[in-house]
């Protein structure tokens, strides 16, 4: 069984979903591509300040099938990142959107960034 999803999230084409929490972005792997990397058993994640453009490598995921990047669906700085995932990245495979987040970043190309992005319910008919 799966975990409901949080309302108003964007999902890239590449797998990373995004949600606005107000003055910053939450950034993830989606629960599809977590189902087709398998079991994740190391997550490198980006330095606190660190600044990234939209589409550029911000993360990488190894799981028992393979190794990933993760790409930044927005522009933005890191402002925190998932300090749990670093001794325990199967929280990524527990709930990719409570526990399993990677980065919040604060954004101010949010609105021209998300235009490539899907709503959740399109992004699932996509990778259909």
């Amino acid at each position: 069984m799966s975990i409901q999803q949080p309302e108003g999230i964007l999902c890239s084409k590449s797998h990373e979903w995004v949600l606005d929490e107000g003055d910053t972005y939450k950034i993830g792997l989606t629960d599809y591509a977590v189902e087709q990397l398998g079991d994740i058993v190391f997550v490198e994640l980006p330095e606190v300040e660190g600044e990234f453009a939209k589409g550029e490598v911000f993360a990488t995921i190894e799981s028992v099938k393979a190794a990933s990047e993760i790409y930044m669906p927005i522009g933005g700085k890191i402002v925190e990142v998932n300090e749990e995932l670093i001794n325990s990245p199967e929280l990524i495979n527990e709930n990719v959107w409570e526990k399993g987040w990677l980065v919040k970043v604060q954004s101010d190309t949010f609105a021209q960034d998300s235009l490539g992005l899907l709503e959740y319910e399109d992004y699932k008919e996509e990778v259909a």
